[in-house]
């Protein structure tokens, strides 16, 4: 099952993109074995989608048919590094072939798209800046991906 991060606002490199670029390849070098990966990032330029209509629009549209599709949202629910493995291990083994992970842009999710979400799934009250919340997803995507092959980072 592919993993995909679907973010408005685009990474320019610097450290948030590098660790997004490395806890992603990790997922995905360590989720074969699982039918889990590659995990991709797809990205809604701003400026192509100023508002949170256009970017939700853009966002839905990442969606590829019968894929799972997970809302970090402020309103979603609080999951541990261990729940968060078994919804991607469930989606796996329901036979989804992806599931994509939806990061919204300063005015949140729309609410046609938090309609069509599985999941919302929230990293606690506070807003995070798109970048940071990229690079805390790749690393919990890692972090989920290690917790279902067994392997002793989840401890570290």
């Amino acid at each position: 099952m592919r993993l995909t991060i679907a973010a408005v606002g685009r990474l320019k490199g610097g450290p948030e993109g590098e660790l997004v670029a490395d806890y992603a390849a990790r997922a995905g070098a360590a989720g074969r074995a699982l039918g889990l990966g590659p995990v991709q990032v797809a990205e809604v330029d701003e400026r192509k989608a100023r508002d949170a209509e256009a970017q939700g629009a853009r966002l839905l549209s990442m969606i590829p048919e019968g894929a799972a599709a997970v809302a970090l949202d402020e309103r979603g629910k609080l999951l541990d590094s261990p729940g968060l493995a078994r919804l991607i291990a469930d989606f796996r083994d329901a036979g989804r072939g992806e599931t994509v992970f939806l990061i919204g842009g300063a005015d949140g999710h729309t609410e046609a798209l938090r309609s069509r979400a599985d999941r919302l799934l929230s990293f606690g009250p506070m807003v995070w800046p798109h970048m940071l919340a990229r690079a805390m997803l790749a690393e919990q995507l890692y972090r989920a991906v290690t917790i279902l092959a067994g392997s002793p980072y989840h401890r570290s």
